[in-house]
């Protein structure tokens, strides 16, 4: 044995109770009542929960946009992950006119093979089908553990946009070979309409981020998602949702049978589009924007209903010089906001103060994505799965902070927030790479995690 963690509150998707968990090269081996240490490394997890690590299905680490590169390399993106809790990030690479889907992965896998703190893996984003090259090279990329892909409905000047027909000919694709179908929705007519017209009316600030794409023109396209998705019987998972008409047409989707997953994020549960009145407003400028107080009230309520399926974060952040572009002009202003390190205190923090549960916390950020994107080794602290671990104290206050973030970036949106409760301790396949507020990980330690098909 390699590692004993004692006596800790165990916390899964279904269920919590006090056991032991023993490690060895890696992997749980057992789950018990006063396991003997057998020479192993003993943690002593008393009054504390024991989580599996979670999943960030949503980063952009490295991501060339707006005129520049998100602020967090994949070492400090991921650096920053262990220290929140998270074990496991899924990264966007862009797949680009001419350029096929391994090509695209596989230069990004060799950056992460060097810098990666955690284990990762990749959704692909596909902008041009190459004349339907893209399409045939599916089944390899599938073969190879890239089980899902992604389309914008956005994005159409900087040449990222998928039309309609090409959205149905990659959801029918996607389906026949395993894989799932990721969209970011919102109207990229509307929101080009809207944004010419407060240009001309010198209407500049970030207030005018939001309103260019208010609840109605991502609520369009979430609708139109579900549609194709109903229509050609595919599945598909709707990234980033923040408002309430179409979270509400998904979620009737999913009752009637659609195979409909719905993510969200912790911003979109935490602020509402008054924060682009602030002085600061456009430090919050991503997309989609945060939305109204009933849209976040909504997805609260989905939350604890179950609707929702997953919460990850869309972590891009920038340096605030760079943010500063659009101090003048919001379509200047690089799109994006950091989480990563903040995605499990906040939604545990929720359970702390009674919000929701821990294990529904553990359901969104650890076991349902760890199910809907193949994730066969994590997601849950079982025997025979990667020793992903989080030993969470609740009686910790924390105040978050850019002095006591482990990224790159120079600000936060999180600034000043306090969650109550913290992790102590991530352990990533039972390596220690966080204690009690220090990364002692390594870049390189993390492994690609080759998923498994859909059935």
């Amino acid at each position: 044995m390699d590692l004993i963690i004692k006596n800790g509150t165990i916390v899964t998707a279904k269920e919590s109770y006090i056991a032991d968990i023993a490690v060895k090269d890696g992997k749980i081996v057992n789950i018990g009542i006063n396991l003997t240490d057998d020479g192993a490394k003993v943690i002593d997890a008393t009054g504390k929960l024991v989580l599996p690590g979670a999943i960030d299905a949503h980063t952009h680490l490295n991501m060339p946009f707006g005129g520049t590169v998100s602020a967090d390399s994949y070492l400090a993106g991921t650096r920053a992950a262990a220290c929140g809790g998270v074990t496991t990030v899924f990264d966007y690479p862009v797949q680009r006119k001419g350029s096929g889907i391994m090509e695209t992965i596989n230069g990004k896998k060799e950056i992460c093979e060097k810098e990666a703190c955690v284990d990762y893996a990749f959704h692909c984003c596909i902008t041009d089908l190459n004349g339907g090259a893209i399409l045939d090279e599916f089944k390899d990329a599938v073969a190879n553990g890239i089980t899902s892909f992604k389309c914008f409905f956005v994005y159409k000047k900087e040449g990222m946009m998928v039309d309609d027909g090409t959205f149905v000919k990659i959801l029918l694709r996607a389906k026949e070979v395993g894989a799932m179908t990721n969209v970011h929705a919102e109207n990229p007519d509307l929101i080009d309409m809207n944004t010419e017209k407060f240009l001309k009316e010198g209407k500049t600030s970030a207030w005018y981020h939001y309103l260019s794409r208010p609840e109605f023109v991502e609520a369009e396209a979430d609708k139109r998602a579900v549609h194709w998705a109903k229509s050609v019987n595919a599945p598909v998972y709707i990234v980033h949702m923040a408002d309430k008409e179409g979270l509400e047409a998904a979620i009737a989707a999913k009752e009637d049978g659609a195979e409909i997953y719905i993510e969200t994020c912790p911003q979109y549960l935490e602020f509402t589009c008054d924060v682009y009145k602030r002085e600061d407003g456009r430090n919050f400028v991503c997309s989609p924007p945060m939305k109204g107080k009933e849209s976040q009230d909504a997805l609260w309520k989905a939350i604890k209903t179950g609707a929702i399926d997953t919460v990850a974060t869309d972590h891009c952040p920038f340096q605030s010089y760079e943010k500063d572009w659009g101090k003048d002009d919001f379509t200047k202003i690089p799109n994006g906001c950091a989480g990563v390190e903040n995605l499990y205190p906040y939604m545990l923090s929720a359970a702390t103060d009674g919000k929701i549960t821990y294990n529904r916390v553990v359901e969104l950020c650890s076991t349902n994505p760890a199910k809907i994107f193949g994730c066969t080794k994590k997601g849950s602290l079982a025997i025979g799965k990667d020793a992903d671990i989080v030993i969470y104290d609740p009686t910790k206050d924390f105040t978050i902070s850019v002095k006591n973030m482990h990224s790159d970036y120079d600000h936060t949106i999180w600034e000043g927030k306090t969650v109550h409760g913290y992790p102590v301790q991530t352990y990533v396949r039972g390596k220690l790479v966080f204690d009690n507020g220090n990364f002692v990980g390594e870049p390189g330690y993390g492994q690609f995690i080759k998923r498994e098909p859909r059935k």
